[in-house]
């Protein structure tokens, strides 16, 4: 919806809708979640440190940080294990598996749109 000038009513902010589009970025946006989505579709599943190797640069604080919002958005499962020494793995949804194809669309788009725009960082996952 637009302003109309006339009139003088502002449309109203597409935050306030609470787009659907949006709440999807909210839950798997940000510099740490997406590469943490990654690179759970790329294993089955991972454990805490495996993540935080692949993840380069995040902290261990921020990896447990971001696996628990992404847990309880619906995205990342988290499985307890009681072994000798006890052990946690995280692997995506159900649900979550359905956004791979979208991510690889998505990347496919920025090779072809973005990345001419920008220096490529060396560090990006690829797919």
């Amino acid at each position: 919806m637009e302003s109309d000038a006339n009139s003088g009513c502002a449309a109203p902010s597409v935050y306030a809708d609470r787009c659907p589009l949006i709440l999807a970025l909210d839950m798997i946006g940000g510099k740490w979640k997406l590469p943490i989505v990654w690179y759970l579709s790329k294993s089955e599943t991972l454990r805490f440190n495996e993540l935080r190797r692949r993840v380069s640069g995040v902290t261990s604080m921020m990896l447990s940080k971001c696996l628990r919002e992404l847990e309880s958005d619906g995205i990342v499962t988290r499985t307890e294990f009681s072994s000798i020494p006890p052990h946690v793995e995280y692997s995506l949804t159900n649900s979550a598996k359905a956004l791979v194809p979208i991510l690889h669309g998505l990347y496919a788009w920025a090779e072809e749109h973005v990345a001419s725009h920008r220096t490529p960082h060396s560090d990006a996952p690829s797919p």
